[in-house]
């Protein structure tokens, strides 16, 4: 069969690879079309356009650039319509995503979403879009099923596909040391423009704990010569395409909301949770968005599990000190790592790229 698969961030190209491989597995025959990254390409997935070159976060940063977005919808649906998929397979990224599914169940295209947009969080009523033009929504987190199940929309959970790919990581790949020190792991996230604006703060504290080593986990998709510029003269090492050796080794982490903050509590590793955009943005983001949380392990647990330092919070002050709290041998790190342990449970074992693959499958059979 063909699959048609859009990706358009980093943790989309690690569930992405996963998924195109489970469906390798399953179908010998599978021919492969995907926007995503180097990790889809190297799973067997013809990569048509990369997720570096889509990468838009923000309300202002998506009117800046409007028109490159409008014009990658346009290709993607001529580009579809040459390779005329079995199955299109959407991985989060709603705003460009939703726009595609749309167009393509106009056309008489399958359509399957695998990691549902966060429609719990805001634009609920994306949910009706939702409803009209997806055929079948995978979910991975265990709140999302009694969420659609309030709009009489049924889901699927598969797991979420982390669990799977950290329980290997952790049994089977070797940790290779990074320092003699221990470490202090800086997660800035894949995107450029987060990047210039967190990754200097974060560093900001390096001088206030000369006992560490602090290490700057760097995304494939960022330059080795951005890198350098905001890191400048400190005395910080850089690990491109290590995060997880990196996350297995340190001793705590400063880490950027998203995907990363799940990673790094699944491998145990306390964290300072940090966020920082543009300010128009981010205060419009607070009228519109419903969630207590903004980190992934906060919103599972439905509690704080883990300090978020978010917008003005996000200083060099708050930093050491939330910093050198989580260091310590404490209250609030054995809570944490209690915590951690139910965040496990809650989450469960699923193969999750391996149901996800089964019921993409079966959705072209009905």
């Amino acid at each position: 069969m063909k699959y048609y698969i859009i990706a358009g961030e980093a943790s989309g190209d690690l569930h992405g690879s996963n998924l195109i491989k489970a469906i390798h597995d399953q179908d010998t025959q599978a021919d492969i079309r995907c926007w995503g990254g180097d990790k889809m390409k190297a799973a067997g997935a013809h990569l048509i356009k990369h997720y570096k070159d889509l990468a838009f976060m923000g309300f202002v940063e998506v009117i800046q650039h409007l028109g490159t977005i409008l014009g990658n919808i346009a290709f993607c649906k001529k580009d579809i319509q040459h390779f005329a998929p079995t199955v299109l397979v959407l991985i989060d990224y709603p705003g460009f995503n939703l726009r595609i599914a749309k167009w393509a169940k106009a056309n008489g295209i399958k359509v399957v979403y695998y990691i549902s947009p966060q429609v719990w969080a805001w634009k609920e009523n994306r949910v009706k879009t939702i409803k009209s033009c997806v055929d079948k929504m995978l979910v991975i987190l265990p709140f999302e099923v009694d969420f659609y199940k309030t709009w009489n929309f049924p889901v699927t959970y598969t797991g979420h596909p982390l669990v799977e790919v950290i329980q290997q990581e952790i049994e089977e790949v070797p940790i290779v040391p990074l320092s003699s020190k221990p470490i202090i792991a800086l997660l800035p996230g894949s995107r450029e423009q987060e990047i210039k604006v967190k990754l200097p703060l974060m560093l900001s504290v390096v001088d206030n704990f000369p006992d560490y080593q602090f290490i700057v986990a760097q995304a494939p998709s960022l330059s080795d010569e951005l890198m350098q510029d905001i890191i400048a003269d400190k005395n910080v090492l850089l690990a491109k395409n290590q995060t997880y050796n990196l996350l297995k080794q340190a001793k705590a982490g400063l880490i950027t909301s998203g995907t990363a903050t799940l990673e790094t509590a699944l491998f145990g590793l306390p964290q300072v949770v940090c966020y920082k955009g543009n300010p128009l943005s981010f205060w419009l983001a607070t009228k519109l968005v419903k969630v207590k949380y903004i980190s992934l392990v906060n919103l599972v647990m439905d509690k704080p599990v883990v300090k978020e330092l978010i917008q003005n919070d996000l200083n060099k002050e708050n930093l050491i000190a939330e910093l050198s709290e989580i260091l310590k041998e404490g209250e609030v790190l054995q809570q944490m790592k209690t915590d951690y342990q139910k965040l496990w449970q809650s989450l469960g074992s699923k193969p999750a790229s391996t149901i996800a693959a089964e019921e993409i499958i079966r959705s072209t059979q009905t």
